[in-house]
């Protein structure tokens, strides 16, 4: 069982400022928590109902010492919850630190990866469904531009269903960092208005860093200094001004990845 002053302290995780000055997050929900189990996340305090922790016991017992559980009742459990109906089982995660070596190895792109670039992102599900949809196309680097949402605000985290756990989101000055990727010899593509239909471009994912920029304003003119290539979605319907970012990020992505 929790006690009330464990589960006080718990509950104060709700408020983001507290997760950002311990440098945690929170991860809801039976699919979520399963994922985060499976993965090399540390979790550093797992709350659930007792027919949870009974059903999940082995995979539990799999992990490395070091993780706190605590069995919850269902009203301690709406109390630990952010979400309107709490589903069973509540974790707390340490947030992964990437060094500034990562940055610079990621720049340097020795292993010719594919590196999706987020311009001043500004909605959590545009994040998170981002992340979700780079993960199905195996991609796991993902740089954003400093002002872009947290990747570990509450709402994006649950909308990766699970994409956290395997994606690297790193955080920079963004055209410094396509500066140094272009000069390693990466192709930097760029959504643009003025771009080239990329139906009738050759997108060449190897080695290349797509940018999607801001829901409204696009890519910054930093950052659209740092492109080789501009690409767009012809616009068939003529009706629509844009296309969410998440779906516009799709649909490049397949168009990258074809064949």
């Amino acid at each position: 069982m929790i006690s009330k002053a464990k589960l006080k302290e718990l509950a104060s995780y709700k408020t983001q400022k507290y997760c950002e000055l311990d440098n945690v997050y929170v991860v809801e929900g039976v699919k979520m928590c399963d994922e985060a189990l499976r993965s090399s996340a540390t979790i550093r305090t797992l709350c659930a109902t007792a027919p949870w922790l009974e059903a999940n016991a082995q995979l539990i017992g799999g992990r490395d010492g070091g993780m706190l559980v605590c069995e919850v009742n269902d009203a301690e459990l709406e109390r630990l919850s952010g979400q309107k109906s709490p589903n069973q089982v509540w974790m707390l995660l340490e947030r992964p630190l990437p060094s500034p070596l990562a940055l610079k190895k990621t720049a340097s792109n020795a292993n010719n990866d594919f590196i999706l670039a987020l311009d001043h992102l500004q909605d959590p599900g545009n994040m998170g469904t981002i992340m979700r949809t780079a993960d199905w196309f195996g991609i796991r680097t993902i740089v954003c531009s400093r002002d872009s949402v947290s990747c570990f605000n509450p709402k994006v985290v649950q909308s990766t269903m699970g994409a956290i756990f395997r994606t690297d989101v790193l955080y920079t000055d963004l055209p410094e960092f396509l500066h140094s990727c272009r000069a390693n010899g990466s192709r930097i593509y760029g959504a643009m208005l003025d771009g080239q239909d990329v139906y009738r471009s050759q997108c060449q994912h190897q080695g290349s860093v797509l940018v999607i920029g801001n829901e409204s304003k696009g890519i910054t003119p930093e950052v659209q200094a740092c492109l080789t290539h501009k690409v767009l979605i012809p616009n068939r319907g003529g009706t629509c001004e844009s296309l969410n970012a998440s779906v516009a990020s799709a649909i490049l992505l397949s168009e990258f990845f074809r064949g």
